[in-house]
């Protein structure tokens, strides 16, 4: 990595996930120069990069770097943290700012978005960078070699349960808004579903067994594995004995009827993202394609109904669907 310190650019600051981007880019040894977000709540930064410029304007912000260019300070980065809905947008801003973009995922709604981000990498010359952090947890990357080096015959048979409680918050966010952040499966299973088909291979059939705003299932057919899956944000869907234990989150990944643990490890792992791509070895937007085409059938078909192999959970909550 280039001892060069780097300027960084921020929109979406106030929102829940900014605080590791500004946390990796602190780490990484570079400087946060402006941010942006139409809600000031943003005194974490002071923490990390006090002289920073802050603008709740999108106007204010864009003539700022504008200026900042002008005067000589290069905006090496932009750092997009903003609604799902938005990134497609604040990516080409950045791209037309002389930036490369650093986005969340998911990177945009639509797969046809990134082909026209490609074509803006190409008259640009700049970078889109995605933050797919969960390539980066150790217990994944040693399941992704164990997988490459085991039988190559070999289909595993996996389950996906990841309940995430929200509030009545939620419903009335952008994130309760389908067509602001593309509904449960994008907001909740996108990162999953990057990490599943990155491990075990393309989609060969995507099922979806039931699809409402709070909770969705289907059943994936990869390469190299079967995978059923459960989403949900309501905390009724919780099982009894997490609820006994306080807990308002439940996340279980099994294959072939083994746990998989990864629980911890989640506290570097946006500044380990953020310094492969400082060394140029980060995802850009071909390596978010197949989960964006995931999620999008996913929130386009046709749900099914309880047939076929469906998720175990379900038949505990099947008289609520």
């Amino acid at each position: 990595m280039s001892e060069e310190k780097k300027n960084f650019a921020l929109i979406g600051v106030a929102g829940y996930i900014a605080v590791r981007h500004v946390r990796a880019i602190k780490d990484t040894g570079n400087i946060l120069v402006a941010s942006l977000d139409r809600f000031d709540s943003v005194g974490f930064i002071d923490n990390y990069f006090p002289e920073a410029d802050f603008f709740i304007e999108f106007e204010r912000f864009d003539r700022h770097i504008a200026k900042l260019i002008r005067q000589g300070t290069k905006v090496d980065y932009v750092s997009i943290c903003s609604p799902n809905y938005l990134h497609d947008s604040h990516i080409r801003f950045a791209l037309r700012s002389g930036a490369d973009a650093i986005c969340e995922k998911p990177i945009v709604l639509n797969p046809w978005n990134i082909d026209a981000l490609q074509d803006y990498e190409k008259e640009t010359g700049k970078k889109v960078w995605n933050i797919l952090q969960l390539r980066h947890h150790q217990t994944i990357v040693d399941l992704r070699e164990k997988v490459q080096h085991g039988p190559p015959d070999k289909v595993y048979d996996i389950d996906l349960s990841y309940i995430t409680s929200r509030g009545n918050w939620y419903h009335y966010s952008w994130k309760g808004d389908v067509e602001k952040s593309g509904g449960i499966a994008t907001n909740i299973g996108v990162h999953f579903f990057d990490m599943l088909t990155w491990i075990f291979g393309d989609v060969k059939e995507n099922r979806v067994h039931f699809l409402k705003e709070d909770k969705a299932a289907g059943y994936l057919e990869l390469e190299r594995a079967r995978v059923r899956w459960f989403l949900s944000i309501n905390y009724e869907d919780i099982p009894r004995e997490i609820k006994q234990a306080g807990q308002r989150t439940y996340r279980s990944i099994t294959i072939n009827g083994e746990e998989i643990e990864f629980s911890g490890g989640f506290a570097d792992l946006h500044t380990a993202s953020y310094e492969k791509i400082l060394e140029r070895k980060g995802y850009g937007l071909e390596a978010a394609r197949k989960s964006i085409q995931t999620v999008y059938t996913i929130r386009n078909t046709k749900p099914v109904g309880l047939k076929g192999d469906y998720h175990p959970i379900i038949k505990t909550i099947k008289n609520d669907l």
